[in-house]
């Protein structure tokens, strides 16, 4: 099978959050990071295989789940209880012999040697102990807060380009992916819904009870993770992504409630669709000149390992349609959906990004730092395909443009997270430049957050 991410990509890591606390500390002692996102893997898998079906109640749109709705291909095949028996048999037997001896651990830090970076560039990590790690926004007072898959979310406290301490600001949430800061309060989402964390700059040992902003969007968790951030008009954009691979549900054809961008107030008001066809956007920023929305889409998969595009867009305008189901790419016409939808019809992109790469969080670069070239371009997390025949993607890239979108150019700005053998120790999933001018790359897959910083060679 030929694509990239499927509906449990970052969520590997709650097998190994779930196992017993002594298995935990013997893992991180004798495993590397992506060895212990592996067990996890097979320990999610495994009780995903023996669990009974949840019993789901309030689902708004239960006939638009689509076959295997939210599983990786991986969770419909079932390979793993042989495996995860002898797994769990050294496990069994070294937690024993820990509970004994009572041996001394470490955790494996992130190789970050192998990051490749142009010259002048150096990478460090701020910090290794955010498991999941998402999107990431900072607050005026200089908290950096990340979302994440494994249902918390996390504040750092920065203190000259260091992270001085880590605190755990919510938990129990689904897939609080989205953080965004806004007038003193933090937003979060997930999946369903949008919370508010007031005056947590404030109360970060004892952070508040969250006050749910809106619990009416869609609650299907294929594609339904998002990153959300505030406009410059004050308003909070939320997505909604394809509850599928490529589908048209039948009660929404015109795209107002999936594969769409919205905006709210921020009380959770007047929500209203700005664009449609966007399949899935995991990253998206506001052109610090035009103030125009860009952002990334990830194309649709089962078509080869080279098509389609994942694609960076630009929104000149409210009601702008980028074309799925029925275009990818900006020049595939979808098999199924496409007949008497030209693509020429729809929005074409600003940047192919390549097929699979996955591409995540985005952001502007504005600091003076950095060479004056990279002002204004826009760097891009790269997640990585999870089921291509050649593995692509894992890194960050940098691309350059005219305001108006015009002479696109992309470059690789840092790579390093995909090995020669095609095995990975790192994801990129979101950027942010801080106020220095530093760039801040987070990982999920590692659970790390780096920090990139410049000084001329």
């Amino acid at each position: 099978m030929n694509g990239k991410r499927s509906a449990s990509d970052g969520h590997d890591g709650q097998g190994f959050a779930q196992a017993p606390k002594r298995l935990r500390a013997w893992i991180c002692a004798r495993y590397s990071r992506p060895a212990i996102t592996r067990i996890g893997r097979l320990m999610r898998l495994w009780r995903h295989d023996n669990a009974h079906p949840p019993a789901h109640t309030a689902d708004p749109a239960p006939h638009r789940r689509s076959p295997g709705h939210g599983d990786s291909p991986a969770l419909r095949t079932r390979p793993v209880p042989r495996i995860l028996r002898r797994y769990c048999a050294r496990l069994a037997r070294s937690a024993l012999l820990l509970a004994v001896l009572g041996a001394p651990l470490a955790q494996a830090a992130p190789p970050i040697e192998r990051i490749r970076l142009p010259a002048g560039f150096h990478i460090e990590v701020l910090a290794d102990d955010v498991p999941g790690a998402r999107e990431m926004t900072l607050s005026p007072a200089g908290t950096l807060y990340v979302g994440s898959m494994e249902g918390r979310v996390y504040a750092l406290e920065l203190r000259d380009g260091k992270a001085i301490k880590r605190h755990v600001v919510a938990s129990g949430l689904t897939m609080p992916v989205g953080v965004a800061w806004h007038d003193g309060a933090l937003y979060v989402s997930a999946v369903s819904k949008i919370v508010r964390l007031d005056a947590i700059d404030t109360h970060l040992d004892d952070p508040p009870k969250p006050v749910i902003v809106t619990d009416a969007l869609p609650s299907e968790r294929h594609h339904g993770w998002k990153f959300i951030a505030f406009g410059p008009d004050g308003k909070l954009y939320v997505p909604q992504g394809a509850p599928c691979n490529v589908c048209l549900p039948p009660n929404d054809p015109q795209r107002d409630h999936y594969a769409m961008i919205g905006r709210m107030n921020p009380d959770g008001t007047h929500y209203e669709t700005i664009a449609r066809g966007v399949r899935n956007t995991v990253g998206f920023a506001w052109h610090p000149q035009t103030h125009e929305l860009w952002f990334t889409d990830n194309g649709r998969d089962l078509m080869g390992d080279d098509i389609p595009d994942d694609k960076l867009n630009r929104l000149a305008r409210v009601g702008l349609d980028f074309g799925f189901p029925y275009c990818h790419g900006g020049n595939v016409a979808d098999p199924e959906f496409g007949a008497g939808h030209p693509c020429s019809s729809f929005t074409p992109p600003v940047a192919k990004l390549g097929a699979h790469v996955a591409a995540l969080g985005m952001r502007f670069y504005t600091g003076t730092m950095f060479p004056a070239g990279y002002r204004n371009s826009i760097f891009i997390a790269e997640h990585g395909s999870w089921n291509r025949s050649k593995k692509v993607g894992y890194r960050v890239v940098r691309v350059s443009a005219g305001a108006d979108g015009a002479n696109a150019h992309q470059e690789v700005f840092a790579q390093g997270w995909l090995n020669a053998d095609e095995t990975e120790w790192g994801r990129p999933a979101d950027v942010l430049p801080l106020p220095d001018g530093s760039l801040l790359i987070s990982d999920d897959y590692a659970g790390a957050i780096y920090r990139v910083t410049y000084a001329k060679p």
